[in-house]
């Protein structure tokens, strides 16, 4: 059911909080942050409390940080501790890791003991890690179990389990021995034992696994949860496809914006401050500008060239353009390639080979489009072979950057996606003008 801000601003004034509960409670959990951020302080403190405790809980989960804090703030203990009981340990850990250290205390407050031992073993691990983003909460069942008892178990836990669609088989030291899905318990007979249902060729983690790795994984298995394991091989913990989710975005994002020479920010665009935006921004392109310093030098330095051929300038532009895009095409396929794991640094060889074919029927192509465009404009043959070459030599060239930078930074344990568009633009330009002038001269006997 949908309903509107301006229908929630209604009831509120009319203080018919009943007929506004009820219509609230019909709400998709997912959608009740977005009816909030549209109210003030005061109203979105009243309109969450009429909310049912399990669709407070479930609703919670899905909202910024910044609104979390306003209703943390503002709910009492008994409140707050209705809230944190109905989420999973994994977005207590997330809730507790992004609120500011004032509210924490209040936070491990409303928890119980058993929780908050489980919430500070978590915080240990360290970020970006397997651990980091797990829930304990899972269904586990042992190999001796009949179904009548494993779906018994499943009654008993499964309510306060993140999923039950897939139950961990595990020994009397919670090593784990084996998986079940929730479809083989149903289908089998109440006599049945799990042992002789159970799979054990097992893909699992370790807790310290890279949260990134962790989501290859998803896309390559098409799981529903992975199990953590430690280093004896006892299941800590869960990883659930939402969460691999949220990695990816997190890590997507993170790309987009090193591609863009902008500094990572966990914000979002709107929340961010424009003091953030220009401090996230300024250092990459201060570092670009004063590199695209040296394309300006090398200009200079071929004064004789253009007193020549005055026209030489006017193809600049085309050729420093042509070389960046064809850099950004080539550095683009390859990050992607890596972060598919397509491509391994193993592979940089391969790659550059196939980047130079490429480059060549490119370059060759483009020269001979421009080289007709040329004799036909200028009528100056000259000048279209000093620039047709200067296009395939800046094209292999800007390919073969585009191709090697970023499976160097691999190598080197650096994020490939710094080596995107503005640094290889900068690097192709620099190497461009270099190219042109240097062709432009010997042809020309200077």
């Amino acid at each position: 059911m949908e309903i509107e801000i301006k229908e929630i601003q209604e009831l509120i004034n009319k203080r018919e909080f009943n007929k506004l509960k009820v219509k609230l409670n019909e709400v998709n959990e997912a959608d009740i942050p977005a009816l909030l951020e549209e109210l003030d302080k005061e109203n979105v403190v009243k309109v969450f409390r009429l909310l049912s405790k399990e669709l407070a809980g479930e609703a919670f989960s899905y909202m910024e940080a910044d609104m979390r804090e306003k209703l943390v703030q503002s709910l009492t203990d008994a409140e707050l501790k209705n809230v944190m009981d109905e989420l999973f340990m994994d977005d207590t850990v997330d809730l507790i890791e992004e609120m500011p250290s004032n509210i924490v205390p209040r936070l491990l407050r409303v928890v119980n003991k058993k929780d908050r031992k489980i919430i500070n073993d978590l915080l240990k691990y360290p970020e970006d890690s397997a651990g980091s983003i797990m829930t304990t909460e899972f269904v586990d069942l042992r190999e001796d179990m009949t179904i009548a008892q494993a779906l018994q178990r499943i009654r008993d836990i499964g309510v306060d389990s993140e999923t039950i669609y897939t139950c961990y088989v595990l020994s009397n030291n919670r090593v784990l021995m084996g998986i079940v899905n929730i479809k083989e318990i149903l289908i089998s007979k109440e006599d049945t034992l799990i042992k002789d249902l159970m799979e054990t060729n097992i893909i699992s983690v370790n807790t310290i696994e890279d949260q990134e790795e962790v989501t290859k994984l998803f896309d390559k298995y098409d799981y529903y949860a992975l199990p953590v394991v430690d280093t004896e091989n006892r299941l800590v913990g869960i990883i659930t496809m939402d969460d691999a989710i949220n990695v990816l975005q997190d890590e997507v994002s993170e790309d987009f914006e090193k591609m863009a020479a902008i500094t990572p920010n966990e914000e979002s665009y709107f929340k961010t401050s424009v003091f953030q935006h220009a401090k996230s921004r300024i250092i990459w392109l201060l570092v670009l500008m004063l590199s695209a310093a040296v394309t300006g030098g090398i200009i200079t330095e071929y004064e004789q060239a253009f007193a020549a051929i005055p026209l030489l300038v006017a193809f600049i532009p085309m050729i420093m353009g042509t070389g960046g895009n064809c850099g950004s095409q080539s550095s683009t396929l390859i990050i992607r390639g890596l972060a598919t794991d397509e491509i391994e640094p193993r592979d940089i060889f391969k790659a550059l080979w196939k980047e130079f074919r490429v480059a060549l029927l490119v370059g060759v192509v483009l020269a001979v489009v421009n080289g007709i465009r040329t004799v036909l404009q200028y009528q100056d043959f000259q000048l279209a072979i000093i620039v047709g070459l200067t296009l395939i030599a800046t094209v292999i060239l800007a390919k073969a950057l585009g191709c090697l930078l970023p499976l160097l930074a691999k190598k080197l344990k650096l994020d490939p996606a710094i080596m995107a568009a503005p640094l290889i633009t900068t690097l192709v330009d620099v190497f461009s003008i270099l190219v042109y002038f240097q062709i432009a001269t010997a042809l020309m006997g200077l």
